[in-house]
């Protein structure tokens, strides 16, 4: 029996990201001729191997401007290409903890009269997590006390990471889905670049290094948490992320359901019997044709988009001023949605956030942070050559969400501080160490999963935008995944000073990279990582 068990081992153990990249290769030339008359080949990976630059936006910001009192100017180029929402900034608050993340979803869950949305990658199967469905549960349960029931639960998640063992997301939804049949939903996004000899070969877990559903929104009637969190334990308890908060902004969380909801109209349906099928008439994302899906997939999203999008264009020429008319507050804070579905032919966020760190002059900082920091060499081309100062947070190896992890898994935090030196190392050589810093974030039995970005202008004290969302600015974010994020963009003096309160704090728990760094017996990279990173650093 131990021989077996040995071998089984060993083929399993070959399923690294590097094998997956194989398998699409032979995948794509097994299928090739039967696909060329169906208009797509089987996988495409090309991309993700030779970067293909998207298309730099025009900005409309006025040449030589300065200061902070024109911020809509200096931003305002965005509502050009996404939807601009006006709200005010005191409807805005900045969480800061897991606990209080997960405290603000449950009493919003116990409260919702019409709607939850909850997208994620995937909904863990602990205790914490089965509060959370409990509420649902009792919500639920409450609204069918009226003749016709209003509220209704709706999950996006990822279909690979949600079915993942026996007991998983899947598992823990069907009994809501059993008992609330008509009010509610489970879509599970299926990427379209699992398919073919690939989806056959490689195993659970690995497969979700293919692509993934990533994006973090929960709505609660007319609130929205947006985050780079999950639904999972340690992100309620010691996994570091962020979170904001916004409440009664009507318009901005209806454009987030309209986007989860047409996500979820091109995934996988759960049916009570823990089946999957499409919506009819959908193009399957693995049966079905790639191209065909994905432009469809494309089609229903970018409706979504570009209907809000001019929607809002129109309300803003119309009405350009007008504060909040309930409280006469003023709509000092503008909102725009950044989303990144490159599988789809969606690279939003990855134009604009190029954009911002193109239009970042020697007047700007930048705090960026990364939980898993695997730049892409575009993102990393233009911090090496901006006039901007930046300070950029990683995660130390300790706080690696792989830390400790068993088999190749293990070696990932390794991977990652192989890259933090090389980038580190071409700061150094280009003479950039006084304006580029690195710092590493330590949290004795916490993990840290924090991501995004805070731009100060005109050397003031408070930050004026932030990026806040699943993005990591790494190739899986850009290439892989589906990814959304929020760019606030805020003029109110209170929303600024939060900003830089949850800035300040997470890099109070970092020190200051340098060459002694990684000199430390704990940063040692084994010789067969840095040799198998340049071939695995796209898959995560």
């Amino acid at each position: 029996m131990a021989a077996p068990m040995t071998w089984k081992r060993l083929v399993f153990s070959a399923y690294t990201p590097a094998f997956s990249w194989v398998f699409t290769r032979i995948t794509d030339r097994f299928f090739r001729t039967h696909d060329r008359r169906r208009g797509s080949a089987v996988l495409l990976l090309a991309p993700l191997l030779a970067e293909a630059d998207s298309a730099p936006l025009a900005s409309s910001r006025p040449p030589g401007f300065t200061g902070i009192e024109g911020l809509h100017s200096r931003f305002h180029w965005m509502a050009d290409h996404v939807p601009a929402f006006r709200v005010p900034g005191g409807h805005i608050r900045i969480l800061h903890s897991p606990d209080e993340f997960y405290q603000a979803m449950k009493a919003r869950i116990k409260t919702a009269k019409r709607r939850v949305v909850m997208a994620s990658l995937y909904l863990g199967t602990g205790p914490l997590e089965q509060d959370l469905v409990d509420c649902m549960e009792e919500a639920l349960a409450r609204s069918q006390e009226d003749h016709a029931p209003d509220l209704k639960v709706s999950f996006l998640l990822d279909y690979t990471r949600g079915s993942r063992g026996k007991h998983n997301s899947r598992t823990m939804l069907l009994p809501l889905l059993q008992r609330f049949p008509d009010q509610m939903r489970v879509s599970l996004y299926h990427t379209p670049d699992l398919r073919g000899l690939l989806r056959l070969l490689v195993p659970e877990r690995f497969n979700e290094t293919i692509g993934v559903q990533h994006i973090k929104a929960y709505l609660f009637d007319n609130s929205l948490i947006i985050s780079g969190a999950n639904l999972s334990d340690s992100y309620f308890t010691n996994r570091q992320d962020r979170y904001v908060l916004l409440e009664d902004c009507e318009e901005v969380v209806d454009f987030f359901a309209e986007l989860v909801g047409a996500v979820g109209d091109v995934s996988l349906q759960l049916q009570p019997d823990n089946s999957v099928h499409m919506m009819e008439g959908m193009v399957h994302p693995y049966k079905g044709n790639r191209a065909d899906f994905s432009a469809s997939a494309q089609k229903r999203i970018m409706e979504v988009v570009n209907t809000a999008r001019v929607r809002q264009s129109m309300l803003e020429t119309e009405c350009p001023e007008v504060p909040d008319s309930d409280r006469m507050v003023p709509n000092d804070t503008w909102i725009f949605p950044l989303m990144q579905m490159k599988p789809l032919g969606i690279y939003l966020d990855e134009q604009i956030t190029k954009q911002l760190l193109i239009e970042a002059g020697g007047d700007s900082v930048i705090y960026l942070t990364s939980g898993y920091f695997n730049l892409t060499r575009t993102y990393m081309q233009l911090v090496l050559g901006a006039a901007a100062d930046y300070r950029i947070l990683m995660a130390s190896p300790e706080v690696n969400g792989f830390f400790g992890a068993k088999g190749v898994a293990g070696a990932i935090p390794e991977a990652y501080v192989h890259l933090a030196r090389q980038f580190y190392n071409k700061v150094c050589q280009l003479g950039q160490q006084r304006r580029v810093h690195l710092h590493e974030y330590h949290r004795p039995n916490w993990t840290f999963h924090a991501k995004g970005l805070w731009y100060y202008v005109g050397g003031r004290d408070h930050p004026c935008l932030t990026l806040i969302g699943s993005p990591n600015f790494g190739y899986r974010s850009v290439h892989r995944d589906l990814e959304a994020q929020i760019a606030i963009v805020t003029e109110n003096e209170e929303l600024q000073m939060q900003l830089q309160q949850e800035q300040e704090e997470l890099y109070q728990s970092s020190t200051q990279v340098s060459n002694s760094t990684f000199n430390q017996p704990d940063r040692h990279v084994k010789l067969w990582v840095k040799l198998v990173t340049p071939l695995i650093k796209n898959f995560f």
